[in-house]
């Protein structure tokens, strides 16, 4: 994995621009999922709310290889841009909870498509900031 780079782990900012940022971009266009990796601390959960018609709500665990196995065919055909539009933080010592509410857009000028929330924990080991869980649910499964 190539390493971090510091601008998008030596502040809270950083890293929420570089997670947001990766994930964007018009169908086909390959996201640098090494950037990606590079934001997540080893055995980090990527956890999303799902809650289909006529079934109790889960919460479904991923990791990030299986996260990157499950958008990479999405993005291969459809234009995808999210935007955080919100943000709470809270700090503790080393730690950071952050939710970050934002909006899916097929263009990034466009009217968002999809709403959502991220659920995020972050450590700080005295060099840089790691993302450890994400959790989200968007506006289909509330």
């Amino acid at each position: 994995m190539k390493p971090a780079l510091e601008s998008d782990v030596s502040t809270l900012d950083g890293i929420l621009h570089a997670l947001y940022e990766v994930l964007s971009g018009p169908a086909g266009q390959p996201r640098d999922w090494e950037r990606y990796r590079s934001l997540f601390m080893d055995g980090a959960r990527l956890i999303v709310v799902v809650a289909v018609a006529d079934e109790r709500p889960r919460a479904h665990q991923l990791t990030l290889e299986d996260y990157i196995r499950r958008v990479e065919p999405i993005f291969a055909v459809e234009d995808f841009w999210e935007r955080e539009t919100s943000r709470q933080t809270e700090t503790f010592g080393r730690i950071a909870h952050v939710l970050s509410t934002y909006e899916s857009l097929r263009d990034p000028k466009g009217p968002p498509f999809e709403r959502g929330a991220n659920s995020m924990q972050l450590f700080y080991d005295d060099s840089r900031w790691w993302v450890v869980s994400v959790m989200w649910n968007t506006s289909r499964s509330s």
